[in-house]
């Protein structure tokens, strides 16, 4: 018998993402099953999830849920051998291309009823509800599945282990108190020994407080969040939890982003042979407009959410004094958010035609161009739980440009505090001035050449194998789970979670056949997603 694990999320990649919390849950669902995990993927069945997923059956649940009537999709995530559950309901199925906000970046009124389903769905399966196996642990993300360890104690299904993993804690799923008799809340749990955090109902609170195990994902964030600047509120109750609290660094699926072997770059490239950098440099100012396509003209990405917590207003303001600063400077922007934001950077656009294009959306194909392509990568960020992209840009070459908050502080080696092993920089403070001046740190870099190669070196030889992230997970499911099955999660490696340490690129390696199948899955999938506005 294999021990079996049910990670219950919003998203996963290549069936829905919106940020960086997709590429974790299937990343680490493969790597589950890769050292004999039996783990699969629950989450909702919006129309793009249905239409990725491909064929699937139907399953089941034996009784309804609060929103109303529902299924379960069983299917495979693309590209992999993991089973994917998509939870199909009215709701659900009316979600757009962000399945969180509406167009305006309104939240749904009803989300606290449809991931209350969610929920909902998963204790249907623990509860052996199903034909499906019950899983000896679930794996609850983020706000969307925190109600999870509450109602399988409700329950009494104290044999189901149960872990949160905290991804930001900033998004806490707050409701009107009011709703808690709908999704199954008991009157009781309204305080603030339960669910109720500052006259709310907290899917995000529930979680952190009914679950055996919480865990966060860097070792500096896993700090902060113990504080009142980072702690968004929830530092108290995490204090209280702090004895259950781990930090595992998330991981990459390196085989999807090595630049020696990625299909959707224009020319493959490595530390080794850094000439296809430079192609995939023109392919990006095409993609976006730029001119003129110009091999020497360095270029600045940003890639991700357009959001106060991302300084999106900060970098509105910096934006002027950097381009004049460095005026063969071109930049690129891809992500969506705030519309406000938004709009700030489409207007810069518009001033700086033909220097700067912004790209309101998301999909692989400029994702990986952007990272193939860009000199640096501009990342400030009021918090960061992990920061994905940085890594992604690293592995390229890109040299990030970061705020010295959260997992950055672990993964980014700041140019003047260690410049023998630099692999980017860091800055404090969250200033127009205080990015600049970054951003100027980075071009003395960037002018002398020999420095420059060598910060490149270091940040593509970074190592963020799944492998140590997967084994501490594997350790916390075993720590939950019932005495009874516990043995089944034996160690697979002795090797615990590590933060990422510099290794060479082997440039002959080649991704295994599942990775290479993944990589080929999200090509198709979106490969190329529409875009919402462009301007270049």
């Amino acid at each position: 018998m294999q021990a079996r694990v049910l990670l219950v999320s919003s998203e996963a990649v290549p069936l829905v993402k919106t940020g960086g919390l997709a590429d974790v849950i299937t990343a680490l669902a493969v790597s589950l099953r890769r050292v004999g995990v039996d783990a699969s993927i629950l989450m909702p069945a919006y129309p793009e999830a249905v239409r990725n997923l491909g064929d699937a059956v139907q399953v089941n649940l034996k009784n309804g849920l609060p929103g109303g009537a529902g299924r379960l999709l069983r299917g495979t995530v693309p590209g992999t051998d993991v089973p994917a559950l998509l939870l199909d309901t009215a709701r659900f199925r009316q979600r757009g291309a962000n399945p969180y906000v509406d167009t305006d970046g309104v939240e749904f009124s009803d989300n606290a009823v449809c991931f209350a389903d969610l929920s909902h769905a998963a204790v249907a399966i623990c509860a052996g509800e199903t034909t499906l196996p019950v899983p000896h642990v679930v794996h609850a993300n983020d706000w969307h599945a925190g109600l999870i360890p509450c109602l399988l104690k409700l329950r009494g299904l104290d044999h189901i282990g149960t872990m949160l993993t905290i991804h930001n804690l900033a998004f806490q799923g707050n409701f009107d108190l009011d709703v808690a008799e709908q999704i199954g809340i008991p009157q009781h749990l309204l305080t603030g020994d339960g669910v109720e955090y500052w006259g709310k109902l907290s899917f995000l609170k529930a979680g952190i407080r009914f679950s055996d195990c919480v865990s966060t994902v860097s070792r500096n964030y896993a700090s902060e969040i113990l504080t009142p600047r980072f702690g968004c509120g929830m530092d108290g109750i995490l204090a209280f939890r702090r004895l259950d609290l781990r930090a595992i660094p998330n991981g990459i699926d390196a085989s999807l982003w090595d630049p020696v072997d990625d299909p959707l770059i224009a020319r493959n490239f490595g530390i080794g042979d850094m000439k296809g950098k430079a192609a995939c440099k023109r392919d990006l100012q095409k993609l976006f407009g730029l001119v003129p396509a110009d091999p020497f003209a360095p270029v600045m990405g940003i890639g991700s959410r357009i959001s106060h917590q991302k300084m999106a207003d900060v970098v509105i303001e910096a934006i002027p004094g950097i381009m004049q600063a460095h005026p063969r400077l071109q930049m690129v922007v891809l992500g969506c958010g705030e519309h406000e934001y938004e709009q700030g950077l489409l207007a810069l656009a518009e001033r700086y035609r033909g220097r700067m294009a912004v790209h309101i959306g998301y999909d692989e194909r400029r994702a990986h161009a952007l990272h193939a392509g860009s000199d640096m990568l501009l990342h400030p960020t009021r918090f960061e739980p992990f920061g994905l992209t940085p890594i992604y840009a690293q592995r390229y070459g890109a040299i990030p440009i970061g705020s010295r908050v959260g997992g950055l502080v672990d993964t980014v080696c700041d140019i003047d505090v260690d410049p023998a092993n630099a692999t980017g920089v860091l800055f404090d403070g969250e200033r127009a001035e205080d990015m600049q001046q970054a951003v100027a740190r980075a071009f003395a870099i960037y002018n002398d050449n020999e420095r420059w190669q060598a910060v490149q070196r270091n940040a593509m030889s970074v190592d963020c194998d799944w492998a140590g992230p997967t084994q501490a997970y594997i350790d916390a499911y075993a720590s939950v789970a019932d005495p009874a099955v516990r043995t089944l999660f034996a160690p697979t490696r002795p090797a615990p979670a590590t933060l990422p340490v510099a290794r060479p690129a082997v440039q002959g390696e080649r991704r295994s056949g599942a990775a290479a199948a993944l990589a080929a899955a999200i090509a198709n999938v979106v490969g190329g997603g529409a875009a919402v506005k462009a301007v270049a």
